[in-house]
């Protein structure tokens, strides 16, 4: 599944949602934009991918001809959401993603490694609208990157480094009635991770900086 794939698959689902959030303002089950106080808990399908096509050398810097690819994964995700005010909010995801990691160049496609990803982040976010049917978000924090629970392919040992790194999102909560809501959310995480591949015979740094594309349903508590 591509971002592209999910954007519009995201752009449908809403279209046909909003029909029927036409209700009138004095309907007990009329959806209302969250305020100071409340929670949002959403259930999410999100979609990790990195665009990583950094250079792999020898323990001496040269050039093997060689780059690192890293797959993407889709997984079901949890966010958190607490309103510090009207407009302002702290979200915080919570998620695990598997990556299949391969060296490719000229005729060489080789899997190198398999790894579980535990990649929480906080942002803080910015709801400039408080009345109305759609809620959009501007947000921005802080995001970890932890590996476990690696297998290594085809002969080669792979050693990944734990990390931090930053974020940035934008999104929507469209209502749908009472305390439901259809969330579409887009993060850009920067992180690189440093990959020593044979005990260091082999080496690479690598911008992973992946897109967290989502879409899912959130209640407000």
């Amino acid at each position: 599944m591509t971002l592209k794939t999910l954007l519009l698959t995201s752009l449908t689902a809403t279209t046909l949602a909003l029909p029927a959030t036409a209700q009138t303002a004095n309907d007990a089950t009329s959806w209302t934009a969250p305020r100071k106080g409340d929670w949002l808990v959403t259930g999410r399908v999100t979609d990790v991918f990195s665009g990583a096509d950094d250079a792999i050398r020898t323990a001496a810097g040269a050039d093997t001809g060689l780059v690192v690819d890293v797959g993407d994964s889709v997984m079901p995700t949890l966010g958190f959401t607490y309103f510090l005010t009207d407009h302002w909010a702290v979200e915080g995801i919570l998620g695990t993603t598997r990556h299949e990691i391969r060296a490719t160049g000229g005729s060489a496609d080789v899997a190198v490694h398999e790894t579980w990803v535990l990649p929480p982040v906080v942002t803080l976010q910015y709801r400039p609208l408080t009345g109305g049917r759609i809620s959009p978000y501007v947000g921005a924090g802080v995001n970890a990157m932890l590996f476990y629970a690696g297998d290594d392919r085809n002969g080669f040992k792979v050693d990944l480094e734990d990390g931090l790194g930053y974020a940035a999102q934008v999104g929507a909560d469209i209502g749908l009635t009472g305390r439901w809501s259809l969330n579409v959310d887009v993060k850009k995480v920067w992180f690189s991770t440093d990959a020593r591949i044979n005990d260091g015979a082999l080496n690479s740094s690598v911008d992973l900086d992946p897109w967290v594309a989502s879409m899912g349903v959130s209640r407000r508590f």
